[in-house]
């Protein structure tokens, strides 16, 4: 099967988001860069693509320009140990950013991301449907999730 590798269209900060994205998940770095030559359409010399693995994922940023931005239609979803993760990456990618509900963030750049923990749909999809239910209200009045505070709603009787 071939390799899938999510590509993410920038105007101009493609670089600059691939090395905050590499600053911020453990096991990243930056695979490679290229530019613009003579041939267009921005200047020679310019970031065109940067390729980029966040622990294990390769990912490419390509500076296209400004016709295409971000939307909440696609995100990028961390899967967290604990509440420790989901406050550590929280912090990281909605600074500067913009919080959403239910766990879900903008970064920065635009890019959506959902930040949960592990295991959450287990949770909501519980067979005691009172208890999913209680649990699904809590996370919809959350911004970051608080996985205490929804297990504790979901245990009320």
């Amino acid at each position: 099967m071939p390799k899938i590798i999510p590509n993410l269209w920038f105007d101009t900060q493609g670089k600059d988001a691939a090395e905050f994205y590499c600053s911020v998940f453990p096991n990243s770095k930056i695979k490679n860069v290229t530019y613009y030559n003579e041939a267009g359409p921005r200047p020679a010399g310019t970031v065109l693509t940067v390729e980029f693995e966040l622990d294990g994922q390769e990912y490419i940023a390509i500076n296209g320009g400004p016709e295409f931005t971000f939307s909440e239609a696609i995100s990028l979803m961390i899967s967290c140990a604990g509440q420790d993760e989901i406050d550590y990456y929280w912090a990281k990618l909605s600074e500067g950013g913009e919080e959403g509900p239910c766990g879900w963030l903008k970064d920065k750049y635009g890019l959506s991301w959902q930040v949960a923990p592990g295991g959450m749909a287990e949770m909501l999809n519980d067979p005691d449907q009172e208890r999913a239910a209680r649990a699904m209200k809590a996370m919809f009045d959350m911004k970051k999730i608080d996985i205490a505070a929804l297990q504790a709603a979901a245990d009320q009787a």
